[in-house]
């Protein structure tokens, strides 16, 4: 395999939707969130209205790539090799001696090798692993120091309560229904959420189809968000720049092989036709579906019989592990998180933020102090790598994050934003990720300061 990687060497590029084509203002997204799960929980499930009231301290809390143990209410953080770095109960630290006391003198989380080697979903712990619902894990520690306060035992009965709310909220039919609170306010003022992409994507995007590459959109959003999406950020002709687009394509499902595939479905006024396709024979717009047909259906449409596919995603769950271990695609992974370490935001991305940015909301008091969920954390410290002491000694090594290894591992590449690359010709060779190469190679346009450190302490 060549060190470098270009997307002039594939044949199909495909993108995720949320948090990849489109950017959020995230700390209006992340607030609506938290208030939409809350909401549910207040009204219907008798949780106290304290949930509801945040300071912007609170939101330093909100960091990406924590794990939730149902079992016991405790949080964590860990390293590449299931090492727990920090750990709270519910949004409490727990000192050195207490981690060692739950997890022992080696701090090994016993569920460690299960979620690495597969990254389900399980019964007895929740990966918080992308934006959509990473203000449930700032909920997810406040529920469990309610539950203290009154005394109540901490088990998992409380994450039923907290599936309900995600559920509620973010179903199939709650777009249509107007039912919740997340897609009635998105609806209502879509540009408080949603940042449109810079002209520099768009053109982009054209010029790869102009080059004979085959375009793929893949969400897991339903039919009818993805079209309020894509018309407020790429405009009303969007449907132009892709050749195959796939919603509900419910990721990392979509990936997985026989006999768990899914058939495709045909949409009608965005309602899914009850009988699956036996199989993918034309390009358009499609429901649910599976890799192995798209595969076939790819493989005639560039007269390639294994056709080079890579795929822009922000999941490691949802995008990157099962991508590059299921359909062998190359992955760029979109890590917002290299933004709060020193990586400079694109031009494109400053200028149009600015233009964004809804007037009325610049200086408004809750952003005051608010961390942006993509910004390093005073409790949880840097998404990528951090400080471990050995027990009963003093000496402190830096490790890499278990996320950051993840990225190194299943990512070809890391970058923080689609535009960061948009300017870039389309035979730019970038450095791939490799186990032979030092772990701040891979990442564009520069690897984030923390990874910068440790390898200059390694070299010293």
């Amino acid at each position: 395999m060549s060190e470098y990687f270009s997307l002039s060497d594939c044949d199909v590029i495909g993108f995720d939707l949320d948090h990849t084509l489109c950017r959020y203002h995230l700390k209006e997204t992340s607030r609506l969130i938290y208030e939409s799960f809350t909401r549910y929980l207040v009204e219907h499930k008798d949780y106290d209205k304290d949930l509801l009231t945040l300071t912007p301290a609170t939101w330093d809390f909100c960091f990406k790539g924590l794990v939730v143990d149902l079992e016991d209410g405790n949080l964590v953080k860990l390293a590449e090799d299931g090492t727990v770095l920090r750990a709270t109960h519910g949004t409490n630290n727990l000192r050195t001696e207490e981690i060692i006391k739950q997890y022992g003198p080696k701090r090994e989380w016993k569920h460690f090798n299960s979620l690495n080697t597969t990254f389900t979903r399980s019964t007895k712990y929740y990966f918080y692993d992308n934006y959509f619902d990473l203000p449930g894990a700032l909920l997810c520690g406040r529920v469990v120091d309610m539950l203290r306060k009154r005394g109540n035992e901490v088990n998992s009965d409380f994450w039923k309560d907290m599936v309900a709310a995600i559920d509620h909220n973010y179903n199939t039919s709650a777009f249509k229904e107007d039912a919740g609170w997340y897609f009635p306010s998105v609806k209502r003022d879509p540009g408080r959420y949603l940042q449109p992409c810079s002209e520099s994507v768009k053109t982009w995007l054209r010029s790869m189809k102009s080059a004979g590459k085959v375009l793929l959109l893949i969400t897991s959003s339903h039919s009818d968000y993805c079209r309020l999406i894509c018309d407020q950020i790429l405009g009303k002709d969007w449907e132009e720049l892709f050749d195959i687009i796939i919603t509900n394509a419910l990721k990392p499902g979509f990936f997985s092989l026989v006999p768990q595939q899914r058939p495709f479905r045909t949409l009608v006024n965005d309602v899914e036709e009850s009988e699956g396709l036996p199989s993918l024979d034309k390009p358009g717009w499609y429901s649910q579906g599976n890799w192995p047909h798209l595969h076939q259906l790819l493989k005639t449409m560039t007269g390639n019989p294994e056709p080079k596919v890579v795929y822009f995603g922000d999941s490691m769950r949802s995008d990157m592990f099962p991508a590059s271990t299921f359909g062998k695609w190359e992955t760029v992974m979109i890590v917002e998180e290299m933004e709060g370490e020193g990586v400079p935001k694109s031009d494109a991305a400053e200028t149009n933020e600015a233009q964004v940015e809804p007037q009325e909301k610049k200086g408004k008091s809750e952003d005051q102090g608010m961390k942006a969920p993509s910004a390093p954390s005073e409790q949880w410290g840097s998404y990528f790598v951090d400080a471990h002491k050995t027990p009963g000694g003093d000496d402190e090594s830096q490790k890499l994050t278990w996320c950051c290894h993840s990225i190194h591992k299943y990512s070809t590449m890391a970058i923080p934003s689609v535009e960061s690359i948009a300017d870039l010709p389309l035979d730019y060779k970038f450095p791939r990720f490799s186990p032979n190469k030092p772990c701040t190679t891979g990442y564009y346009p520069r690897p984030p300061d923390s990874l910068l450190k440790i390898c200059q302490s390694q070299s010293s």
